[in-house]
């Protein structure tokens, strides 16, 4: 069975998160452009790349370190969120939209992860 990246709840989830945090630093201040906004958009891309890049690797441990980075850039888009929400850089709205949409990447990334860990990798798909 073939399948690709557009498959995966997590990685569909992670990709808009991404997009929405596009959208939120777009209003950061200037002075932030090279700062704070590239951070978070750089950690952001991290998250959907690496459950890409992942997912795609033959082995579980390999998948699962793929996995485990896309968790750690997650928890610190969580750090990010609530940094702008506090400097008044994004509004509540948004502060509420951006943490339901990392919520719901979390619960799909760990359930896709949890699902790599009972995968028996040895037997025939």
């Amino acid at each position: 069975m073939t399948y690709s990246i557009f498959d995966i709840h997590a990685w569909q989830k992670a990709y808009e998160f991404t997009l929405l945090t596009y959208k939120a630093t777009k209003k950061f201040p200037d002075f932030e452009k090279y700062g704070l906004a590239s951070q978070f958009q750089r950690v952001a891309v991290s998250i959907v790349a690496n459950i890409a890049e992942g997912s795609r690797k033959t082995s579980k441990p390999d998948k699962l370190k793929f996995m485990n980075i896309a968790q750690g850039s997650l928890e610190e888009c969580r750090c990010y969120v609530l940094l702008a929400k506090d400097l008044e850089y994004i509004s509540t709205m948004e502060h509420d939209a951006l943490t339901a949409c990392l919520e719901d990447t979390s619960r799909l990334l760990n359930a896709f992860t949890k699902g790599i860990e009972t995968h028996d990798f040895n037997s025939q798909i």
